[in-house]
């Protein structure tokens, strides 16, 4: 049984790009990290987090100063954050949004090795760090993600009870039915997001290309379908798994997206909480997806 769970894994495989598109490195006057062709009037802010499993992993946060809420990106699995910089770049100016992002452990200038689990223990320690670090509440925080990263997105989204929004670009139903049409969820298979989806209490928006030629359509039609609080979809028409970004529909729709969490965020304020809310472990085009068929 262990060698059908690792042949599963292996076919669904983490393609960190080789070598890492980017560097991290200590600035000596100041002793801050500093993220390579990134210049300190960009309002980006680097952190090397410890997760769970005992990496470290390479976080970036882009400051908007007028920001509402916070994306917390999980990019896909044939990309770093080396990759993503202009992205996000533009995401934080035409939604007025701060960005968290980071590498998965193996990918960038993230030690460890990329699995399922690590990649759990990647984003909770990076959520963790938005509350420490910068006092940002479950409210206040959209989870994105994309293709893979739908995986350790709604891991997050299904535990958070109270976050403002879920957007899942490109998603997966889970690793084994985007190379075979499953009908039941197997106990070997990995990022099992169909089960996941349907313990998300916040909004969902699933953006999803029509010609996706890696992940069919019918997987963000299905997520959309299991959805408890659905949002609008957009399904990109000709749109294909890597290049959505291209569209002018994706920004404008996630506009009206975050235009609509503003307005949700006023009409039904945060509930009051306790102030020592727990941490999550103690209760433009990019090479998203690769896939090896054998």
């Amino acid at each position: 049984m262990g060698n059908v769970t690792s042949n599963v894994a292996a076919k669904l495989a983490f393609f960190p790009p080789e070598p890492a598109t980017y560097r991290v490195t200590n600035d000596e006057e100041t002793g801050m990290l500093v993220f390579s062709g990134v210049s300190p009037d960009m309002s980006m802010e680097v952190h090397q987090l410890t997760t769970k499993s005992g990496n470290k992993v390479v976080a970036t946060f882009w400051r908007h100063p007028f920001a509402r809420f916070t994306l917390l990106y999980s990019h896909g699995n044939a990309a770093d954050l080396g990759q993503m910089v202009e992205l996000f770049i533009e995401l934080r100016a035409h939604l007025r949004v701060n960005i968290m992002s980071y590498d998965y452990s193996g990918y960038g200038a993230s030690t460890g090795k990329p699995s399922e689990f690590n990649t759990y223990h990647d984003i909770e320690a990076v959520y963790n760090c938005l509350r420490s670090d910068y006092g940002i509440k479950q409210e206040e925080v959209i989870l994105y993600g994309q293709s893979v990263g739908s995986g350790p997105t709604l891991h997050m989204a299904s535990r958070l009870k109270r976050l403002r929004g879920v957007v899942l670009h490109s998603a997966i139903l889970s690793g084994i039915r985007v190379l075979y049409p499953v009908k039941m969820t197997l106990w070997f298979d990995i990022y099992k997001n169909i089960d996941k989806i349907r313990h998300v209490s916040s909004q969902v928006l699933v953006i999803h290309g029509t010609n996706d030629e890696i992940v069919d359509l019918s997987h963000g039609k299905r997520l959309w379908e299991l959805a408890k609080e659905k949002y609008d979809p957009l399904w990109v028409k000709g749109g294909g798994h890597c290049n959505l970004e291209t569209y002018p529909e994706y920004i404008q729709h996630l506009r009206k997206f975050i235009n609509a969490m503003e307005k949700l965020s006023l009409t039904n304020p945060p509930s009051k909480q306790l102030p020592n809310e727990p941490s999550i472990t103690e209760t433009k085009h990019n090479r998203c997806l690769r896939l090896r068929k054998r």
